[in-house]
């Protein structure tokens, strides 16, 4: 397996680059949120790799950070993900991003994502919800917050307000909160800000 690959940037064409690696050219695809980090051409570049060996092809994908990594590798054992829909989800979104989707069992974040419909992101949600949410979200410290401030969220993003409003405004209540009530009072709080 090859696990990590160091060298010069040769050529970006999205989603693949061409890195030249003590004078061998390795054909690498990677997701966008590692090809917009990459540097200028003729510079030098680490990536995190994974090799899928196929029956017809050796194809090498290559991650900006160890995190990106784990989360394809957890993605591609998911029943129906491919590698080329696991590059596109973290194409989409970010790891901490996905794994936050995750944690809060968010369809809604993994459908905006080309080629991923409601059942593909259920099934990514349930597969991956004690491996990737739980792994990476201490890793980056994202806490479960209790299912009712989950459904306040929800109900809050449904409103229309945006994540970071929503979320800081679940954070503010106190807990122990009916549903209705953290509405009610996380509205009270959104009409003061």
């Amino acid at each position: 397996m090859i696990g990590r690959l160091s060298g010069v940037l040769l050529e970006k064409n999205p989603p693949q680059l061409l890195l030249d690696v003590q004078g061998v050219a390795y054909e690498v695809d990677v997701p966008m949120s590692t090809f917009y980090n990459l540097p200028a051409t003729g510079e030098r570049v680490t990536l995190f790799t994974h090799l899928v060996v196929r029956e017809d092809a050796h194809l090498l994908y290559g991650f900006g950070s160890e995190n990106e990594r784990r989360a394809f590798r957890q993605l591609v054992k998911v029943n129906g993900i491919g590698a080329k829909i696991a590059l596109a989800v973290l194409s989409g979104l970010s790891v901490a991003e996905l794994a936050r989707a995750i944690t809060l069992q968010e369809p809604g974040r993994l459908t905006k994502i080309p080629g991923i419909g409601k059942k593909t992101a259920e099934r990514i949600l349930l597969e991956l919800k004690d491996k990737l949410g739980a792994d990476i979200t201490t890793a980056i410290d994202i806490h479960r917050p209790a299912p009712v401030s989950s459904d306040i969220l929800h109900a809050l993003l449904s409103l229309g307000y945006s994540d970071r409003e929503a979320a800081n405004v679940v954070k503010q209540l106190p807990d122990g909160l009916a549903v209705g009530d953290g509405i009610r009072q996380a509205l009270k709080l959104l009409a003061k800000a």
